[in-house]
């Protein structure tokens, strides 16, 4: 079985519906890594020398390769990425190796045999 790590880049407001759209379309979990920093075309506005970022979240998902658009395209939809400027950023990398998943393999064969 092969994998995809799906990273998403989004406001802290929208992460848990943002699990809950991803699970819909075949994640089976998530790592979330709160308080992200980033800027995009635009430099980040300041008020008297304090910044005022919007919180992100980093949310990377492990998921098999035949289920990764489909998560892509879910996130996609829920943050509005390519809608709105700052609505957020997701990418995904191909992963080589993995352990821990071996409880998932069995469950996500299922999934996988039933969505091709």
């Amino acid at each position: 079985m092969h994998f995809k790590l799906v990273v998403a880049f989004v406001e802290d407001e929208i992460t848990e519906k943002l699990m809950d759209a991803a699970r819909e379309a075949g994640a089976t979990g998530a790592t979330i890594i709160n308080q992200a920093r980033g800027e995009g075309l635009k430099q980040q506005r300041t008020f008297f020398g304090l910044s005022l970022d919007v919180q992100r979240d980093m949310v990377m998902f492990l998921v098999e390769e035949h289920l990764s658009r489909k998560v892509m395209e879910a996130i996609n939809k829920l943050a509005c990425m390519d809608d709105k400027p700052g609505g957020g950023l997701a990418f995904q990398l191909d992963v080589e190796d993995a352990v821990g998943v071996k409880t998932q393999v069995e469950y996500l064969s299922e999934t996988v045999e039933e969505n091709l």
